[in-house]
């Protein structure tokens, strides 16, 4: 393998051992790269550096990086619930979210074929995502976050009829996308228990799971069927998520229970899983959801019991590991 003496020229000397090979074809610079012992992180910046100074040649329209060599084992982590409407996909948005701002390469991949949610809540709505070597590229979400979602691949306004079968073939081809240094993917399941979470868990073997809930008894009873998904498909439970638990009053600070309160975390105990923390019924994460900005991104109150399950995830993660 050898390097054009122009790619030489320009790549930066301390990332010159690390090129492989590069060669310009019609415009159309290739380089191959040694990614043995590189951390996911590191690798996105020294793709980044190479593409921006091979661009800068004259010769050169559009800059192919590929890598070789040990690549960071992705994990996956699905967040799943029993029902619809318990907050699942503000949940899964807002964790991408904290887990990015600490460090970890993550992305969202959203499952929820028949009401996707992710395009709004990370704002990439208008996104479209092209393909390459017939797989999809994600695009970018909300502070950079690479996602997919049907979303993106159908108008906002078309009811999808879809059948089971096809409806997970269309999540098998977002979860099979060029997700390159991602090394956790977040799966935002449909709610409930049929073909496409069926396909999602037996397929691509998630490490662990998320269930939310809202405290009301009605919530739990389906939450507990779908924990009783991942349990006959062997992936381990990693805590219960207590959603929409609590509203101050705006006007009096007063805080009540319209949904109950305690409840799932009562729930974990009897179950021993553990009880991850509790959202709250707050109008500011509504609205910063709906404007695709999540609390989590901001140093406010409301980001703190998202930041603290994330960190609770990735400690299990890394126990895990």
């Amino acid at each position: 393998m050898s390097v054009d003496p122009q790619i030489s020229n320009v790549v930066p000397s301390e990332l010159a051992d690390r090129v492989q090979s590069g060669r310009i074809v019609d415009g159309v610079a290739t380089l191959v790269v040694d990614a043995t012992a590189m951390p996911a992180t590191i690798r996105e910046a020294f793709e980044a550096e190479l593409k921006s100074a091979v661009a800068a040649l004259d010769t050169v329209d559009e800059v192919r990086v590929g890598f070789i060599g040990d690549r960071v084992k992705r994990r996956i982590v699905a967040v799943g619930s029993g029902k619809g409407g318990v907050g699942k996909s503000t949940l899964t948005a807002n964790l991408a979210v904290a887990l990015k701002r600490a460090g970890v390469s993550v992305g969202v991949v959203d499952a929820d074929v028949y009401g996707p949610s992710q395009p709004t809540l990370l704002a990439s709505g208008e996104a479209k995502p092209q393909a390459r070597d017939k797989q999809l590229i994600p695009v970018p979400g909300f502070a950079g976050i690479p996602m997919l979602s049907m979303g993106h691949l159908v108008d906002a306004d078309r009811a999808l009829a879809w059948r089971g079968p096809m409806a997970a073939g269309a999540v098998t081809q977002v979860m099979e996308a060029d997700w390159g240094g991602v090394e956790l993917l977040l799966l935002d399941l449909p709610p409930g228990t049929g073909d496409v979470q069926l396909t999602m868990v037996q397929k691509f073997k998630p490490d662990g799971a998320v269930i939310v809930s809202t405290p009301q008894d009605l919530a739990w009873i389906d939450a507990k069927r779908a924990m009783q998904l991942f349990d006959q498909t062997q992936v381990p439970i990693i805590g219960l998520v207590e959603n929409m638990s609590g509203y101050a009053c705006p006007h009096c600070g007063e805080v009540s229970d319209p949904f109950g309160s305690g409840g799932v975390e009562h729930a974990a105990g009897d179950m021993g899983c553990a009880f991850l923390g509790r959202i709250p019924l707050n109008l500011g994460i509504r609205e910063s959801s709906d404007a695709g900005a999540p609390v989590a991104g901001g140093d406010s109150d409301l980001a703190t019991p998202f930041v603290d399950i994330a960190r609770q995830l990735s400690e299990w993660l890394k126990d895990t590991a």
